[in-house]
């Protein structure tokens, strides 16, 4: 009963996850990160939002870096492009 009521009166859910997408974003206050962490302490289910927010932005993180390593300059288009067009004179 205690866990129902500060879950209510402190943070709400609602409140949790647009706070911890903020905190990924990196924009939160301190007192909106202690407010956070106390309802993590007490909710299971938005602690599991938090471990699958945490997957989610590291798949994207790694994905975002694979893609920028991967570079193609024009010339390499153009020498491409040639390439195809002597296979299609063939």
């Amino acid at each position: 009963m205690l866990k129902k009521l500060i879950h209510i009166i402190f943070l709400p859910c609602s409140e949790a996850t647009l706070l911890m997408e903020k905190r990924s974003a990196g924009n939160i206050s301190p007192n909106e990160n202690r407010r956070l962490n106390l309802h993590l302490k007490i909710c299971k289910w938005c602690r599991a939002y938090k471990q699958k927010l945490e997957i989610l932005d590291d798949i994207l993180k790694n994905k975002r870096s694979q893609e920028e390593a991967v570079e193609i300059n024009d010339s390499e288009i153009q020498e491409f492009n040639k390439n195809i067009l002597k296979k299609l004179d063939i």
